[in-house]
């Protein structure tokens, strides 16, 4: 037998020795380690699988907590209601132009004329060509309406000017002076307008109370005043508060769509907001960390795009779960004694599940909202290789300084 034999030979009963040794060591060591609870539940992870999700289902649900599943019907019904939700025309689409009344603080000035040749305010003019008189104006000094929406006219005395317009005024200056001045004609104009004004704050160039006109300014037509906004359009948004009402919308859609564009109404606040929306992602995806995105929003697959997509030798596609506080409205069987938060929200947990090749289509209208959290389960494949890889590290010497040693 030449040498290259033997020691082949040699070499494969070694392997098949040890081998077998190795065997019978891992299973000398396994049998201790299960009786210790060495199980995939105390491994590290980042949070629960499907099955002990599933496991909790009843007992979340009990506490107020949904399980629900990402379909195609429930996506459609969450994408029209953020379209709705943050929509200036659905809500004040129909309010056109404003109807401007005068108001406390408002500076009005007052213009008679009379008939000539009797004047009540003062000398009428004479024509030097015609030699007859003609009518002459007197201007009163502006005063601003008092507190009680009244205004003092001369010979007029007191007239009520508060929540009338301009023609209103008018109409009424008019009225009192009759019996009083030769056919008087009165108009009033606004020297300062205190009352139909809109307030413009925020991320703009210059905050600003900007007058409201008889053209009827549009909610552009503020930020322009403004002298725009200080970020990019893209990371902003606009909130128009109008009494109890308030309602905000990414600035792209605005501009986008002249709809949005409303007419702006006395005492609007208009807001410009640079408030990077965010959320959070965690688990078997390829990275953890926050993620920040654009006011227009973010479906469900941008949200994993941008995470680096789950992890191949880790993640379960059937087990991505969203946690998030939701409005009851817009959740098919909801509990009436549902968990509720002070804003009225109910905490929901979503789940989609990845196998299903038509879930990719419900994950590409899924709006992602602020706050968010998005969390990918590891597969049970994987809590086994943590296992396996436990018994090596804890096994690996013990085997080594044994094998040595025979």
């Amino acid at each position: 037998m030449n040498s290259k034999k033997f020691n082949f030979l040699t070499k494969s009963f070694l392997f098949i020795t040890v081998g077998s040794l190795v065997k019978r060591q891992i299973w000398l060591l396994v049998v201790p380690l299960a009786g210790c609870a060495v199980f995939p539940d105390s491994f590290p992870s980042a949070g629960p699988s499907w099955k002990e999700m599933q496991k909790s289902a009843e007992v979340t649900s009990s506490l107020g907590i949904q399980l629900m599943e990402v379909t195609a019907p429930l996506t459609q019904r969450m994408a029209s209601a953020a379209r709705s939700e943050s929509s200036f025309a659905q809500l004040w689409g129909q309010a056109g132009k404003p109807t401007f009344a005068l108001g406390p603080g408002d500076v009005l000035e007052v213009s008679i004329w009379e008939a000539p040749p009797v004047s009540l305010f003062g000398v009428s003019a004479l024509d030097m060509r015609s030699g007859a008189a003609s009518a002459r104006v007197s201007l009163l000094p502006g005063q601003m309406v008092t507190f009680d929406g009244n205004l003092d006219v001369p010979f007029a005395g007191s007239i009520k000017v508060a929540g009338q317009s301009i023609a209103d005024v008018q109409n009424a200056i008019t009225k009192s002076l009759k019996g009083k001045a030769n056919q008087p004609q009165v108009v009033v104009r606004v020297l300062q307008n205190a009352t139909s004004n809109v307030t413009v704050v925020g991320e703009v160039s210059n905050s600003l109370l900007m007058p409201l006109t008889a053209k009827g300014e549009r909610l552009l037509d503020a930020l322009a005043a403004a002298g725009g906004v200080r970020q990019p359009v893209g990371k902003m948004s606009l909130q128009i508060t109008r009494g109890e009402q308030v309602r905000s919308l990414p600035m792209e859609r605005v501009i986008a769509n002249p709809a949005e564009n409303v007419f702006l109404q006395p005492g609007d606040v208009v807001t410009a907001f640079h408030q990077p929306f965010n959320l959070t992602v965690l688990g078997a995806t390829g990275v953890n960390r926050e993620l920040d995105f654009e006011a227009q929003g973010i479906s469900l697959a941008q949200a994993l795009g941008r995470a680096g997509g789950l992890q191949d030798q880790r993640a379960d596609a059937q087990a991505i779960f969203i946690f998030r506080f939701e409005d009851p409205a817009l959740l098919p069987n909801i509990k009436k004694d549902a968990r509720r938060t002070a804003q009225g929200k109910v905490p929901v947990v979503f789940r989609l599940n990845l196998k299903d090749p038509t879930s990719f289509f419900a994950a590409q209208d899924f709006p992602m909202r602020h706050k968010d959290v998005v969390y990918v389960s590891n597969a049970p494949a994987a809590e086994l290789q943590k296992f396996l890889n436990i018994i090596g590290s804890v096994a690996g010497p013990t085997l080594t300084l044994r094998a040595l040693s025979n």
